[in-house]
């Protein structure tokens, strides 16, 4: 096996979703080096076909499928598939995701709702019902759901995506109080900014650190994973006070017009 190392994900089957990029491109790349068999699930087929094969050329076991999230039925024959070549499902791992529209709410079309939603949140809720149904007949398995800081903790320019991931969040959390006696585990990871381009003197933490984060936290089967660690204190302070960052959230909005032109009591943009 080479470079490969054998652990608790020695010879388990997992399929991520959104598998050829981000956060799920690492999460393919750690999960085979910890010895699973990995379905490199995504809309793009081209980059899942490069992943899979650049993974299996080191030792690693991976294959591509293709799957738009937003269609049950593709996400359903995913899951059919797989089990049907491999016998089981031992991990779920509902990744993919639109990334977040910037913009006031008065200035936001419907499209982004529609997409957050569709992709995000029924994309997940597919990717969910799919996995879960076989994970009962199993009588084991194990749903891990990507939400982020923003379903947690209420972010200002970005609603659409925040009330996406947030949905996700409690379906995540409710499922595995529903789940535990039949045997399936569900955690929900929520990390904050991982990768993309870096601000000035803020340092991220790289998609394949959050990958090895997001898999120590369901190693423990804990219900919530969030990382880095400024996500965390974030999260601990929205608890202990959500009116402290009320007010960050009211400064936040006057830079964010102040930088964008747009005064408070400017007209709603038309479309």
């Amino acid at each position: 096996q080479g470079e490969w190392m054998a652990d608790l994900f020695q010879d388990k089957v997992a399929i991520v979703t959104g598998g050829a990029s981000g956060l799920g491109l690492s999460l393919c790349e750690v999960l085979c080096r910890r010895g699973a068999y990995v379905i490199v699930a995504d809309i793009d087929d081209a980059p899942a076909q490069k992943l899979a094969a650049a993974i299996s050329a080191k030792g690693g076991r991976a294959r591509a499928a293709h799957v738009d999230v937003a269609n049950f039925e593709q996400v359903e024959k995913l899951v059919s598939d797989t089990v049907s070549e491999y016998g089981r499902l031992d991990y779920m791992f509902n990744n993919a995701a639109a990334a977040a529209t910037r913009g006031e709410l008065r200035h936001v079309s419907l499209e982004p709702w529609h997409r957050a939603m569709d992709v995000n949140m029924f994309g997940i809720l597919h990717g969910t019902l799919a996995a879960y149904s076989v994970m009962i007949r199993q009588g084991y398995g194990h749903i891990v759901n990507t939400g982020s800081i923003a379903g947690l903790v209420s972010f200002p320019t970005s609603i659409p995506y925040g009330a996406s991931k947030a949905a996700v969040v409690n379906l995540s959390i409710a499922l595995r109080a529903e789940a535990e006696e039949l045997g399936v585990k569900v955690t929900v990871v929520c990390p904050g900014p991982i990768h993309g381009e870096e601000r000035k003197n803020v340092k991220l933490i790289g998609t394949e650190k959050a990958a090895e984060l997001m898999l120590n936290g369901v190693e423990r089967n804990k219900a919530i994973v969030v990382f880095p660690l400024l996500a965390r204190v974030l999260w601990w302070l929205y608890r202990l006070s959500p009116n402290l960052l009320l007010s960050f959230g009211r400064k936040f909005m006057r830079d964010f017009r102040r930088r964008h032109k747009t005064p408070a009591n400017a007209p709603k943009a038309r479309s």
